[in-house]
């Protein structure tokens, strides 16, 4: 099949590159800016277009790598006359693809999301991770199973879901990456509150994160756990909470619940009722009730 890309950027670059890499043949690239689909086409052996729909006519299948905002818009600016055939691809984590490309197969053509859990944050080098990554698919029913074959003939790790899940797929993804940060960004402001500076923080915390994602992704969530709520130690959480504002302490109290279905995974034949108790009657004052 013949691949081509509206949109160049990082997401382009990478999915681009990933095909051409496993024998696909890519066609190229259209962009607002031609610079960009210029750069993108010179990384992967391809061409610039300079119009959308001369793109459109050399590829049989199309991925919108654009913002979340701009996919559907872009796709009904296209002729519907000349997307018959065609198979359309978006890379959005939230939207489905029925909210994409509404009405698709009316004109002959189908579409998919096709979305990498995976933060894209290197145009140029991120392809050679994509092994390693799940890509989950959604979208035109009895044609999945032929997208989803093509997917996993490049060696790449595919998840069918449905479209009534998307959102809260995309949620799970955005937990697992973004809302990391405003974790460690948080404990970074604690430890300002301890004395440090917020380099120096920022700086303390690096070796502590990656130590335990190393662990996560050697030997599992389940066995990397450690610390109190892991060791069944209820009076240094109750003094955690203490030590944290209400909003806060909500905010590790609602976590701590979670990781004690963890803890518990971890070790079945440890007590953890107490924690538990104590948890369920924690108000949003950061006080028992």
């Amino acid at each position: 099949m013949k691949i081509g890309f509206f949109g160049a950027g990082k997401v382009g670059f990478t999915l681009g590159k990933y095909f051409r890499m496993h024998g696909v043949e890519v066609i190229g690239y259209y962009s607002h800016s031609i610079q960009s689909a210029k750069e993108a086409a010179e990384f992967t052996q391809s061409q610039a277009f300079i119009n959308a729909e001369d793109l459109l006519a050399a590829s049989d299948v199309l991925f919108f790598t654009l913002p979340d905002g701009v996919i559907r818009n872009f796709y009904e600016q296209l002729p519907s006359e000349k997307i018959q055939n065609k198979i359309f691809c978006h890379c959005s984590g939230a939207l489905t693809a029925g909210d994409a490309f509404p009405n698709i197969e009316q004109y002959g053509a189908i579409g998919f999301s096709v979305h990498p859990l995976f933060a894209v944050s290197d145009k140029y080098h991120a392809y050679e991770e994509l092994t390693d990554v799940f890509f989950a698919l959604e979208g035109s029913g009895e044609k999945i199973a032929l997208m989803e074959t093509w997917l996993k003939g490049l060696d790449l790790k595919v998840k069918v879901i449905e479209p009534g899940v998307k959102v809260k797929y995309h949620c799970a993804a955005a937990l697992a990456s973004n809302y990391v940060i405003a974790l460690l960004a948080l404990s970074q402001s604690l430890l300002t509150e301890c004395g440090f500076s917020p380099a120096e923080a920022e700086g303390a915390l690096k070796p502590l994160f990656a130590g335990n994602a190393h662990h996560i992704v050697t030997d599992g969530m389940v066995q990397a756990l450690t610390g109190p709520v892991e060791r069944g130690d209820l009076g240094t959480i109750q003094k955690h909470l203490e030590c944290l504002p209400p909003d806060r302490a909500q905010l590790y109290s609602l976590l701590a619940r979670e990781l004690v279905m963890t803890a518990q995974a971890k070790n079945p034949t440890r007590d953890y009722s107490s924690i538990k108790e104590f948890l369920n009657t924690w108000d949003l004052k950061g006080r028992l009730k």
